[in-house]
């Protein structure tokens, strides 16, 4: 059973991504493609890293902890959308001039938070596996909290870029703000138990 739950969370997670191949290989991206095609892989990177936050929430509302095995999974599929959306952004709007992008980060401030978001995003990646959770032991549940900043990050970004289209941005801040909330209570009240249970004894 868990082998065709997982099985079927990575073919939903890889779909996205043949379908905008589908799109490049079809030329049905419009007029401006590379630009329709960095907003496809950026909305779909923001999207994947709404599903990673929405791991918890889901688990501790519905006590369905089988969702927490695929965080990892969905969270490395964040990763790949964030790198071709990056890939993406190089080839044909940077036409891989390297020395442009250090430019555009620098004189661009939309391009600066997305650039940050996208290393917060490659460091949580390259520490993913198990392997680097043993080396790194406490360090690594501190480097992990920064998804909650990639997810900031990735909301200003997003709702830079679709400024003409306020409806969609607003959307996407509503879902960060739902998700960063939820977890913030959840780890007040938390903490709240602690202290009222050291108090106690």
């Amino acid at each position: 059973m868990q082998k065709a739950i997982k099985s079927a969370i990575f073919v939903a997670c890889v779909v996205p991504s043949i379908y905008l191949f589908y799109l490049v290989w079809t030329n049905n991206l419009g007029p401006d493609p590379g630009e329709a095609l960095a907003k496809e892989s950026g909305e779909w990177t923001f999207r994947f890293l709404l599903a990673t936050l929405a791991v918890s929430p889901t688990q501790q509302i519905t006590g369905w902890r089988i969702t927490n095995r695929y965080r990892r999974m969905i969270g490395l599929f964040c990763l790949y959308y964030a790198c071709l959306h990056f890939l993406v952004y190089l080839m044909f709007l940077l036409g891989f001039r390297w020395y442009t992008l250090y430019e555009e980060i620098l004189e661009r401030p939309y391009i600066t938070v997305g650039f940050s978001a996208f290393l917060i995003l490659v460091a949580l990646g390259v520490t993913s596996p198990k392997s680097m959770l043993r080396k790194m032991g406490k360090n690594w549940k501190r480097l992990h909290r920064f998804i909650y900043l990639a997810a900031l990050l990735a909301m200003v970004h997003m709702i830079w870029i679709l400024r003409s289209d306020f409806g969609e941005a607003l959307i996407y801040g509503l879902f960060v703000v739902l998700l960063l909330g939820f977890r913030l209570v959840y780890f007040i009240r938390k903490k709240s138990a602690r202290f009222f249970a050291r108090q106690s004894v």
